[in-house]
C-alpha cells in the first residue's frame, strides 16, 4: 500500500497544499486534478521521491520511502511530462535502454511486439528525434506493458495521443488495476478511467491550506 500522511509541499514562500493524506492500495486508482499551479506535478515528484516535503511523508509497505529509496524504486514506474527518450536511438532501442535501467530483462522481440502493440508499427527503428509528439509519447507507453512494477504513477500520460491510443491506453491501466495494481495519474482530458469507480483528489480547494 501506498499512503501518504499530513503532506505539505512549498516552492520558495509559496505553500502549494498541506495536510494531505490519501492511501492507494492493490486493484486502486487514484484520479489526482485541480487547476494549474495547483501542485499536482510537485504531488506526483513528492510520492516519487524526488521531492522532499516540507511536512509529513510518503509510506510504502507501512514504511517512510525515505528509509527504502532503493527497494521502493524497483517497485514504481513513474511516467512524468517529459517523455525521457533518447533522440538519436531508435523507439526499440530506447525501449530496450529503459527497461534495463529498470532492472526488466526484455528481449529485443519482445521490445518490438510492444510497439507495434502501441500502434508504431513500420516507425520502430526510427531515431526518437523524427517520430512526431504523439509516437514518442506511444514509446515512452510501451514501459508499462513491460513492467513488473505494482505502482505507476502517471503524469498527465494521456496527452498527445489520438482517440486509438487513448483506449489502448485506458485499457492498459484497467488491466495493471485488476491484476492488483495501483495506479496514480493525473490528466486534463475526459476519459472513460476517471469518472469510473475510482479515488478522486483535487487540489487547490480551501481544505489544502494553501489557496
Amino acid at each position: 500500500m501506498l499512503e501518504v500522511v499530513d503532506l505539505q509541499c512549498t516552492r520558495g514562500d509559496r505553500c502549494l497544499f498541506s495536510g494531505i493524506g490519501f492511501t492507494v492500495g492493490e486493484g486502486e486508482l487514484l484520479y489526482l486534478y485541480g487547476h494549474n499551479g495547483s501542485g499536482k506535478t510537485t504531488l506526483m515528484r513528492t510520492l516519487c521521491g524526488l521531492v522532499a516535503p516540507t511536512q509529513g511523508e510518503v509510506r510504502w509497505k507501512d514504511q517512510p520511502i525515505r528509509k527504502q529509496r532503493d527497494e521502493y524504486a524497483a517497485e514504481l514506474l513513474y511516467l512524468g511530462h517529459k517523455n525521457g527518450l533518447k533522440d538519436d536511438l531508435t523507439g526499440v532501442e530506447n525501449l530496450l535502454f529503459a527497461c534495463r535501467l529498470a532492472g526488466v530483462p526484455v528481449k529485443e522481440e519482445q521490445a518490438w511486439k510492444m510497439l507495434e502493440q502501441m500502434g508504431l508499427r513500420g516507425h520502430e527503428d526510427l531515431p526518437a528525434r523524427v517520430l512526431s509528439q504523439g509516437q514518442q509519447k506511444r514509446v515512452a507507453l510501451a514501459r508499462l506493458l513491460l513492467s513488473e512494477a505494482p505502482l505507476w504513477i502517471l503524469d498527465e500520460p494521456f496527452v498527445g495521443l489520438d482517440v486509438a491510443a487513448v483506449a489502448l491506453l485506458e485499457n492498459v491501466l484497467a488491466e495493471h488495476v485488476a491484476r492488483g495494481g495501483m495506479v496514480v495519474l493525473t490528466t486534463h482530458q475526459e476519459v472513460a478511467l476517471t469518472s469510473g469507480k475510482v479515488k478522486k483528489l483535487r487540489l487547490g480547494w480551501k481544505e489544502d491550506g494553501c489557496v
